[in-house]
């Protein structure tokens, strides 16, 4: 009996062709596993075999989604897979939204299985787990040895066709996708047996999880505005010319804190966005159609507020992880506390 084949994905680090400075790596294909495929291959045992490994560069990727994609389909399809694994890729955003759009194109295009590991919070999980069966992993790679387990075991059930069990049972995140199913209980009776144990304060199951959003109080109203410092913090990718904190395009890993001192106006010469999710053509022909430096400065002038914080905060939101940003949004505002900075100017793009 033949092994089934496997096409692995994953990207320029796990490749072991370098870090940051290697992300523009353009897709190459590689004959047999290479880097976390030796772990996989193990997990596969004789049942599986790792006939290529694809791998691409973060950013380029991230950068040229379309035609990395038909890249890397090309050099996918080339080896005729029975199931495709992308990743793990864990928090790491543009290295999970390359695994998702992967997965995507695989499902649609290949008609193949596809599984993907990541981090609940990876951008990569809500963008595109409905085309793949992502299991949940670890926040880094310390967790990978115990992605491989899961993501081996299902790649196989996936590849021989076999009937895959609940995402609790298999380990995958919930995809969205609900079921019909005879149960031995009428609705109504499960209901009320749910209530009477919430009730009694005793554990249950719900059958239909609802989304958990953060709710976030208001800040009081400003009593004199004329008084009042502002500050301004961004997540257009509003920087200054260069760039000098190599902030990514998408799935940013950082924020910038930088100076205003001496700025009445944000040109060209000054300043530029980094922000890979819309046309930077206006925003770098002026900055402050993004961050509006220019206007606050007049309004500072006429006394209309009492100052301008001397720093504004940027970071990218472009597929960004909620969990970076929480973490950016914590550091700023206890920087901006410290500062008795008074209200924030927060924009977009």
């Amino acid at each position: 009996m033949s092994k089934l084949r496997v096409v692995h994905y994953i990207n320029q680090f796990y490749a072991g062709i370098g870090g940051e400075e290697k992300a523009d790596h353009k897709p190459e294909v590689r004959e047999g596993k290479v880097g976390p495929g030796m772990a996989f291959q193990q997990a596969f045992g004789d049942e599986a075999e790792i006939v290529a490994t694809v791998i691409c560069g973060d950013t380029y990727f991230n950068e040229n989604i379309e035609s990395a994609s038909a890249e890397v389909i090309s050099m996918i399809k080339q080896h005729n897979p029975d199931v495709v694994i992308c990743g793990p890729a864990f928090n790491a955003g543009r290295y999970g939204v390359a695994c998702g759009a992967v997965a995507k194109a695989v499902s649609e295009e290949l008609n193949v299985p596809v599984v993907a590991g990541m981090y609940p919070e990876n951008p990569g999980v809500d963008m595109y787990k409905k085309y793949a069966y992502i299991i949940e992993t670890a926040n880094s790679a310390v967790g990978m040895k115990k992605a491989v387990g899961p993501m081996a075991s299902l790649a196989l059930k996936l590849a021989k066709g076999e009937e895959i069990g609940s995402p609790k049972e298999e380990g995958y995140i919930a995809r969205g996708v609900r079921k019909n199913y005879f149960a031995s209980e009428r609705g109504a009776k499960r209901a009320v047996d749910m209530l009477i144990k919430k009730i009694k304060g005793e554990e249950f199951v719900t059958e239909f999880e609802m989304p958990v959003f953060d709710r976030v109080e208001p800040a009081k109203a400003i009593k004199d505005i004329t008084k009042a410092k502002i500050a301004i913090v961004s997540s257009g990718g509003p920087v200054p010319k260069g760039n000098p904190d190599h902030i990514e395009s998408s799935s940013a890993s950082k924020y910038g804190k930088y100076s205003l001192a001496g700025i009445e106006d944000l040109n060209p010469e000054n300043g530029q966005t980094a922000h890979g999710g819309y046309d930077p053509v206006y925003a770098n022909e002026d900055l402050d159609r993004v961050i509006p430096v220019d206007v606050l400065r007049e309004m500072e002038k006429a006394g209309e507020i009492g100052s301008l914080h001397e720093y504004w905060y940027s970071t990218v939101g472009n597929g960004t992880s909620v969990a970076n940003s929480k973490k950016f949004a914590a550091e700023i505002a206890k920087d901006l506390q410290a500062a008795g900075v008074d209200a924030v100017i927060l924009t977009s793009t």
